[in-house]
């Protein structure tokens, strides 16, 4: 396996890999990897002759005030848990190279990005939008792996790469849990053992949103209260918005029909959780 630093090397690499008519799969990334992260290179692993691990803490989708400068690092940590999977190349460009001065080009992707996380973090689907369209460029993959668990940024890369015609497919994998439900997350290492406790009822908040639609509820409000109801039952925890969306538009719905999203933020201690579960409902 390669780290490759230089954009314009990465790009050439990847394109020897076309040229023999070889499949790409490209699993953009953060860094700190965890059982989350190696699920999305196993699945790109399995489909594609060639796999890319984008390896990018990207300061465009980090607001005023945000963990920026305390995002978890350890590249090589990361660099032998991505050699273990069988990952081809991991790209580690540093900010000079993916923003050079002064940067003035972004991508926007309008209305999905108002709401959940988007209304909380003004700007930080901007910068999530715009860091993908640039690895989807200096990495022309045929297929781009995402999970479940960032559901809003799913939907944004999907609509983006829908209407600016990337010619990359788009493929989701089902968030991984801890055993006890916890959603895997790079953040999670900022809990305590306590926060670690409380953090559980995101899972179990949305368990309890399942099985009352499948349990016959139809009215959005009913389920949300229900939910919010048990995560207030935990004082460590501290709801930022708990809400259920249409899947396609993510906009909030009062009954339940279709292909919905139930999501939620949380605060717990210094770190802001987020969890979803994907429901079809007849």
């Amino acid at each position: 396996m390669r780290v490759v630093t230089s954009p314009q090397e990465m790009r050439s690499l990847v394109g020897e890999h076309r040229a023999r008519g070889e499949a790409v799969g490209l699993v953009p990334t953060m860094g700190f990897f965890h059982a989350g992260h190696i699920s999305l290179m196993r699945a790109a692993r399995e489909e594609n002759d060639c796999v890319v691990v984008s390896l990018f803490v990207n300061p465009a989708q980090f607001g005023p005030g945000e963990d920026l400068r305390d995002y978890p690092r350890d590249l090589a940590r990361d660099v032998k848990m991505a050699g273990g999977v069988g990952v081809d190349y991991i790209f580690h460009p540093g900010v000079e190279d993916m923003y050079p001065r002064p940067y003035l080009s972004y991508v926007e992707v309008e209305g999905i990005t108002e709401g959940l996380c988007g209304a909380a973090r003004p700007g930080h689907f901007r910068g999530v939008a715009t860091v993908v369209a640039k690895l989807f460029h200096i990495i022309p993959a045929h297929r781009a792996y995402f999970g479940l668990k960032d559901a809003q940024q799913v939907r944004v890369i999907q609509k983006m790469v829908e209407d600016l015609n990337f010619d990359v497919e788009i493929v989701v994998c089902p968030t991984v849990r801890e055993e006890d439900g916890l959603a895997m997350s790079s953040r999670n290492i900022y809990l305590g053992e306590e926060e670690r406790k409380a953090a559980t009822s995101l899972y179990r908040s949305l368990q309890l949103a399942e099985q009352l639609v499948r349990g016959g509820e139809r009215s959005a409000g009913a389920v949300t209260a229900a939910m919010r109801g048990l995560l207030e039952g935990e004082p460590l925890v501290r709801p930022e918005y708990v809400e259920v969306v249409d899947w396609q538009e993510l906009r909030p719905v009062e009954r339940l029909e279709g292909r919905i999203l139930v999501a939620l933020a949380a605060r717990v201690g210094r770190a802001r959780l987020i969890d979803n579960i994907l429901l079809d409902v007849p």
